[in-house]
């Protein structure tokens, strides 16, 4: 039985890597991000080989913004590749139009609230209203939830109180900065453990760089999983 809660981030220049990357980690994963710096790289056929030739199930994380017809448009050619989630921003209208391009698809709308990257200097510098970052997360989430996202994107450190949100019932909860026990922080400011993360209400974590830096990646790969309740 394979273990979907898994998702490894190929963070990796291009194509080319993220292969040689999914062929090291085998069947020890079956769910891949690949996210925006990779997309000049490659990475759409990436998702696409890896789904159509592998079995795999892909994460695009993509964080689109932009008008509401832009980001339909934009899903809707998205949605043609059959793959799993989709990552957009958690404004209400962006939400709205990723549902409508998606319609008639399986593929996921995930919303994100707060980069987990960001702490409140950094949205004082953006100009966003006052308040502590995870409240700001939650309602950010709820509104989201509210548009018909299919889940959220969050820091591990919100899912609980995310999970607890009416709204959230039946929805999904993807974590990024996960990061295993003793594992270096890199550029996350809001992070926990794998394990704190599915027991706090997170259906998936995503984890890159503690997994495909390791000298072993596939053992990487299953310590993590072992880590998970």
């Amino acid at each position: 039985m394979k273990d979907d809660r898994l998702i490894v981030a190929l963070d990796v220049p291009h194509a080319v890597a993220g292969l040689e990357l999914a062929a090291k980690l085998g069947d020890a994963v079956n769910f891949y991000k690949i996210g925006l710096g990779m997309l000049t790289g490659g990475g759409l056929a990436l998702a696409q080989e890896l789904k159509d030739e592998h079995g795999k199930r892909i994460f695009l994380d993509m964080k689109l913004f932009d008008i509401g017809a832009t980001v339909e448009a934009a899903v809707r050619g998205l949605a043609q590749f059959d793959l799993d989630f989709l990552t957009v921003h958690g404004d209400p209208h962006v939400v709205r139009a990723a549902k409508e391009g998606a319609a008639g698809k399986d593929m996921k709308i995930l919303a994100v609230t707060i980069l987990t990257s960001l702490d409140r200097a950094d949205l004082d510098a953006s100009l966003l209203k006052p308040g502590e970052v995870q409240n700001l997360v939650i309602e950010r989430a709820a509104r989201a939830l509210e548009a018909g996202a299919d889940g959220v994107i969050a820091s591990p450190q919100e899912a609980a109180l995310i999970r607890a949100l009416p709204e959230a019932a039946g929805r999904l909860i993807v974590t990024p900065g996960v990061r295993p026990a003793g594992a270096a922080l890199g550029d996350q400011k809001r992070v926990a453990t794998p394990a704190q993360a599915i027991s706090d209400g997170a259906d998936h974590i995503v984890v890159g760089r503690p997994i495909w830096q390791a000298e072993d990646p596939a053992a990487a790969a299953r310590a993590v999983l072992a880590e998970l309740p």
